[in-house]
C-alpha cells in the first residue's frame, strides 16, 4: 500500500529529509519516523537543548543493524536460505527489548519501523527497557516442528552473540510463539552454557514465563480504551466493538472486551471478515483458528446468523469502538470515513501502525478518541518486562497479580500520554501525548549520557 505523508513542521523537516535520503526504499520506516516527528514539534519548542544536542539526528539512526544468512535443511533434505535481522535502535533507557517476527513480508524497512516504534512504546511503560526489533522472512506456516526447530537453531547460531539479559532481550511477535521461543532459547542456552532466564521473554509458564504474557497485548489495548472513556465519565459496558485479526491480540482483546461488558462483533484474517451481531463466539473462533487452523469463513458456516465478507476488512460495520489488531496500514482513509459515519467513538491500535496517516487525521478531525499503538498496545512489552523482573528475582506471580500489575501499567501509560497532550497544548490528542511523553524520557536520558 502506498501511503501519502502530509507536510511536517519546518523545525523537523530537515531531519526527515535526511531519513528519506539515507533510507530511500524503506516506506514503513519513513512512515514511523514521520508520525513521531509530526507529533513532537511542541516538545522541541519547549526544550531547545534537544535540538542543539542533536537528539533527533541520533535517534533516527539505529545504534546497530544486524543482517545475516540463515541456512537450514527442510524435511526433504533440501537446503534453504533465509535472511535474519536484528535492529538495535536505542539502549539509553535499558537493554534492547523487542520481538522477533517470522513472516515472508519481513525486510529491513519492516524491522526498522517496528524497532523505532519500540523505543517510545518501551519508554512509555517506565520500566527501563530500550528499543529493538528483529526477525526473518522465514514463513513458519505449513512447516513441521522439525523444520522450525532447525531454522530457529540456525537463526540463533548467529544472533546469540548480540543478546543477553543486560544487552538485548527478544520476545515473540507474528510467527514466533511459545514453540519458536522454546527452540530459540534452547539453542542460546546450548551455545552459551548459561541459563539466562531473563534473556528471552514469552517463555512457557512452566519454565520461566509470566502469567498474562499471552493475553497482555489484547488485554492492555482494552484497558487503554477503558481509561480513555473513563476520562469522559464513560466505559465499555454496552459498546459494540469491531476487532480485526484472529491471532493472540485479537482473541484476548475480544475476551477482555466481553469481561468489561462490551460486545465484540467482528474478527478477520487475510481471507476476509466475519460479522456476528449477537457477539463473537470466542470458543468457536479459537477452535477454528487455534485448533483447526482454518479461515474465519468456517466460523460463519458453523454459527447461525453470522456472515462472512470475503476479501473485506471489518471497518464497514457500525460500532462504537474499533481495535485494529492485525498488521500495519490495515485501516485507511476510506475505512475511517465509514467508521466515523457509523458512529465510532474510540479507536485503540492493537497492532503496530495499523492506521494510515489519512485515517488518523480523519479520526482526530472527527473528535474520535484515538489511542496510537505505541501507547495502546504497550501491554505486551510491559508484561515482558515483568517477566524479566520475575526471572531476575527467581519469583513467580499468579495470574491475578500479573493482570493487576498490567492494568496499573496501562493506566500509567494512558495518564502519561494524556498529561503530555495537555502540557503541550493539544488536550485529548493521544498521538501528540504518547509520542511526546515517550520522546521526553528518551531525550533527557540521551542528553545526560553524552554523545554516544
Amino acid at each position: 500500500m502506498t501511503v501519502s505523508l502530509p507536510a511536517l513542521p519546518r523545525a523537523v523537516q530537515p531531519v526527515f529529509d535526511a531519513v528519506l535520503a539515507r533510507n530511500p526504499h524503506e516506506p514503513e520506516f519513513q512512515q514511523a519516523v514521520h508520525e513521531v516527528l509530526d507529533a513532537i514539534a511542541p516538545v522541541l519548542d519547549a526544550h531547545p537543548a534537544f535540538v542543539s544536542g542533536g537528539i533527533l539526528e541520533r535517534l533516527v539512526e539505529p545504534e546497530r543493524q544486524i543482517m545475516f544468512r540463515v541456512p537450514w535443511v527442510d524435511d526433504a533434505g533440501a537446503l534453504r536460505v533465509n535472511r535474519g535481522f536484528r535492529v538495535q535502535f536505542s539502549s539509553v533507557l535499558g537493554p534492547y527489548k523487542g520481538g522477533l517476527r517470522f513472516h515472508p513480508s519481513v525486510d529491513l524497512s519492516i524491522v526498522k519501523f517496528l524497532g523505532f516504534e519500540q523505543i517510545f512504546k518501551n519508554a512509555l511503560t517506565g520500566q527501563g527497557i530500550g528499543g529493538a526489533k528483529g526477525g526473518s522472512d522465514f514463513d513458519p506456516r505449513g512447516r513441521s516442528d522439525g523444520e522450525i526447530m532447525r531454522f530457529c537453531q540456525s537463526f540463533m547460531n548467529e544472533l546469540y552473540r548480540h543478546l543477553g539479559e543486560h544487552t538485548d532481550v527478544p520476545a515473540g511477535d507474528i510467527g514466533v510463539g511459545a514453540r519458536e521461543i522454546g527452540y530459540l532459547f534452547g539453542q542460546y542456552r546450548k551455545i552459551t552454557n548459561r541459563h539466562e532466564s531473563g534473556m528471552f521473554t514469552g517463555k512457557g509458564v512452566q519454565w520461566g514465563g509470566a502469567e498474562v504474557r499471552t493475553e497482555a497485548t489484547g488485554y492492555g489495548a482494552v484497558f487503554f480504551a477503558q481509561e480513555m472513556l473513563a476520562v469522559h465519565g464513560d466505559g465499555l459496558a454496552g459498546k459494540r466493538v469491531a476487532v480485526s485479526g484472529s491471532g493472540n491480540v485479537a482473541v484476548y482483546a475480544i475476551e477482555k472486551a466481553y469481561q468489561l461488558g462490551a460486545t465484540p462483533v467482528t474478527a478477520s484474517d487475510s481471507s476476509g471478515t466475519v460479522v456476528d451481531d449477537d457477539g463473537i463466539d470466542l470458543a468457536l473462533l479459537r477452535q477454528i483458528k487455534e485448533v483447526g487452523r482454518e479461515r474465519v469463513s468456517a466460523y460463519a458456516e458453523q454459527r447461525p446468523g453470522a456472515r462472512f465478507l470475503e476479501g473485506e476488512r471489518p471497518w464497514r460495520t457500525p460500532v462504537d469502538v474499533a481495535i485494529p489488531a492485525a498488521t500495519q496500514n490495515e485501516l485507511d482513509g476510506v475505512d475511517a470515513r465509514a467508521l466515523v459515519e457509523g458512529g465510532l467513538r474510540v479507536v485503540v491500535e492493537g497492532a503496530n501502525m495499523p492506521s494510515t496517516p489519512e485515517a488518523i487525521g480523519m479520526f482526530r478531525e472527527a473528535g474520535v478518541l484515538f489511542g496510537p499503538g505505541k501507547a495502546a498496545n504497550a501491554g505486551g512489552v510491559a508484561t515482558s518486562a515483568l517477566e524479566m523482573s520475575q526471572n531476575a528475582a527467581r519469583q513467580r506471580w499468579g495470574f491475578a497479580d500479573s493482570e493487576a500489575k498490567l492494568r496499573t501499567i496501562m493506566k500509567n501509560v494512558h495518564d502519561a500520554a494524556f498529561d503530555a497532550a495537555e502540557r503541550y497544548g493539544h488536550p485529548g490528542d493521544y498521538v501528540v501525548g504518547a509520542n511526546s511523553a515517550g520522546f521526553e524520557r528518551v531525550a533527557h536520558a540521551m542528553l545526560a549520557q553524552g554523545v554516544i
